[in-house]
């Protein structure tokens, strides 16, 4: 039997270690309630401050078994309630624990804070069927 994982390590400054703190906080708050939730909100993931209490850098990374949605979600709320602006993305890798066919691959995604949305993302692995069906990236 195989084990598919998706992982990620990606960093985000909330600009104040106030607001690093007001992030640690409500991530906290919400794993305790995802306790007892059918769809936990912040599962898939951990947050840690990155360099200690007087840093705003704030470290995204899975917790064994990522989930990229809930990191989008997760950071689409910071960007609300800490008033975030600017651009942001991350990436992500797909493995396996045993050779699988499109068990394997990656992709990234933008996230406009100020605009509270997604704006573009990008599968390894639609890039490679497309690619392979003759498109011309030069074009």
């Amino acid at each position: 039997m195989a084990d598919y994982f998706t992982h990620f390590s990606c960093l985000i400054d909330v600009g104040t270690p106030d607001k690093a703190a007001r992030a640690l906080a409500l991530f906290h708050d919400l794993r305790a309630a995802d306790q007892d939730a059918d769809d936990p909100e912040v599962a898939g993931f951990d947050l840690v401050r990155q360099d200690g209490p007087v840093d705003s850098t704030l470290w995204i990374h899975d917790d064994e078994h990522g989930d990229v949605e809930a990191v989008i979600r997760f950071v689409l709320r910071l960007a609300e309630d800490l008033e975030l602006t600017g651009l942001w993305g991350f990436q992500y890798g797909l493995t396996c624990s045993r050779p699988r066919l499109d068990a394997f691959g990656g992709g990234a995604h933008v996230i406009d804070l100020g605009a509270r949305k997604s704006i573009g993302w990008t599968s390894t692995q639609e890039w490679l069927a497309v690619a392979l069906n003759g498109v011309d990236f030069d074009a």
